[in-house]
């Protein structure tokens, strides 16, 4: 099936967008590629992106020390906690009232999408400068304003969105960065341990940088794919729907085995 086909199957039961292409960010398959979704944990790679360039420019260090804590400034003003029961990733509290390194919490972000990580990289690196990387490679609305579980900026109204163009953007540029700082990113994305989209159906041993997403309702990957046989491409689905969470996973993971099929004449994919 064709990937304006899976999607037609899909079609009426929620919001998905698809961005495909390579890493000279011509696309050669775009649907509703510049709509934003709420971001979830797809903010996390321009955070991570953020922080290297504070550490490129000495504002910042890997190995220094940040006392693990849970008590954050919210962009609606007060203060805010995250929720430990919808963190899937428990290493960061077992580190509660400790200093760990920056660049630990970095891996605990990206590679478990930790959510109490993030917002501890985000408190050293400033939501000003994860939205400015953003709006500097992704085209459109996508836009960071808030910490993860800020509730009083929930309420009031201030939203974390993300379209598959302006994750495509900021994967592209990552794809394309020479240096040490390139180097650990895309070491970062290859190391995400929640495979269960883009990855799940390529051939076992593929490399896939990428950082997903997912909340009530929502389903994200973006990820650059390196087939040995093949030039790397870069690949973003979108999903806010009404479809079961394993099935949106089954839709992203569909479309990428498509483009996968294609790999050799990305050109091709329908």
């Amino acid at each position: 099936m064709g990937i304006a086909e899976l999607l037609r199957d899909v079609d009426g039961s929620g919001a998905f967008g698809v961005w495909l292409g390579r890493l000279d960010g011509v696309p050669v398959f775009e649907h509703l590629a510049e709509r934003t979704h709420y971001s979830a944990s797809t903010m996390k790679l321009p955070v991570a992106m953020a922080m290297m360039r504070k550490v490129e420019a000495g504002e910042l260090a890997l190995d220094q020390p940040v006392t693990v804590h849970n008590d954050f400034a919210s962009a609606a003003g007060g203060r805010f906690g995250v929720d430990p029961h919808e963190d899937e990733a428990p290493a960061t509290w077992t580190k509660l009232g400790e200093q760990v390194p920056l660049g630990w919490l970095a891996t605990e972000m990206i590679t478990r999408s930790s959510n109490l990580a993030t917002d501890l990289v985000l408190e050293q690196v400033g939501i000003g400068a994860a939205h400015a990387v953003l709006a500097e490679y992704g085209p459109g609305d996508s836009a960071i304003r808030r910490g993860i579980d800020d509730g009083p900026g929930v309420r009031a109204g201030i939203s974390n969105l993300m379209s598959p163009a302006g994750l495509a953007g900021v994967l592209i540029a990552v794809g394309n960065q020479q240096g040490a700082s390139g180097n650990y990113l895309r070491d970062l994305l290859a190391g995400n341990q929640w495979n269960g989209e883009i990855p799940a159906l390529l051939p076992a041993g593929t490399r896939v940088e990428h950082k997903n997403g997912w909340d009530t309702r929502i389903r994200h990957d973006g990820g650059i794919v390196r087939p040995p046989d093949a030039e790397p491409f870069v690949l973003v689905v979108c999903t806010t729907s009404d479809l079961a969470d394993a099935d949106a996973q089954k839709l992203i993971a569909n479309i990428a085995l498509e483009a996968w099929n294609h790999r050799r004449d990305l050109g091709g994919v329908r």
